[in-house]
């Protein structure tokens, strides 16, 4: 079946995405936390996709990477959630949170998702508790630094030139820094990398 689409990004809204392709422009659902990590819109992407199918309608659910669309079908699972409900409950939470939440029992922290409640939060924990993983069934590994790559695609930078800046970014950096220190210097180093500075 489908596995990803490629394409021109023609339009980004809080949770659609718009990617042309052989003459077809798809409208993708995607987590409002996963846009940000797509390119502007007139460069090109690639979505993961997922197609939910059935008699009275068909839809496409997209997602930044692999790992990400492994958390909505690991979602599916729990018993009351459903294709939207699950990128809703995606769009509320980042990966690292929702992973954290869910292998400590944090019903709070999952409550505190819009339109998440008490009894669904503990459904999630009961049936996902250290089961979230990417490909070939690992557990997820986060990069090292997800949340300053996430947080420079939110400024327009691609996702994977953030990424590689982020790396360049550390082996440049002196040892000894870390915590906010280091957070601190490679998103500066990293934006200077990405401006061609």
């Amino acid at each position: 079946m489908f596995n990803s689409i490629r394409g021109t990004i023609t339009a980004k809204f809080e949770d659609t995405l718009r990617l042309l392709t052989g003459g077809i422009e798809w409208d993708i659902t995607v987590p409002h936390t996963d846009i940000g990590l797509f390119s502007q819109p007139g460069t090109e992407g690639q979505v993961f996709i997922w197609l939910y199918h059935r008699e009275d309608q068909m839809r496409l659910f997209g997602f930044a990477d692999e790992v990400r669309r492994s958390t909505f079908l690991e979602l599916l699972k729990v018993d009351g959630i459903g294709p939207r409900q699950a990128v809703k409950i995606m769009g509320g939470i980042s990966q690292t949170e929702l992973q954290k939440a869910l292998d400590t029992g944090d019903v709070g922290r999952l409550e505190a998702v819009p339109g998440l409640g008490k009894k669904t939060a503990q459904k999630m924990i009961l049936t996902l508790k250290g089961k979230l993983t990417g490909e070939g069934g690992k557990p997820q590994a986060a990069s090292p630094h997800s949340d300053l790559a996430a947080a420079l695609a939110e400024m327009g930078y691609d996702q994977k030139a953030a990424a590689d800046a982020l790396a360049k970014a550390e082996a440049s950096l002196p040892e000894g820094l870390s915590g906010a220190e280091l957070e601190k210097a490679l998103f500066r180093q990293a934006i200077l990398y990405l401006s061609g500075a």
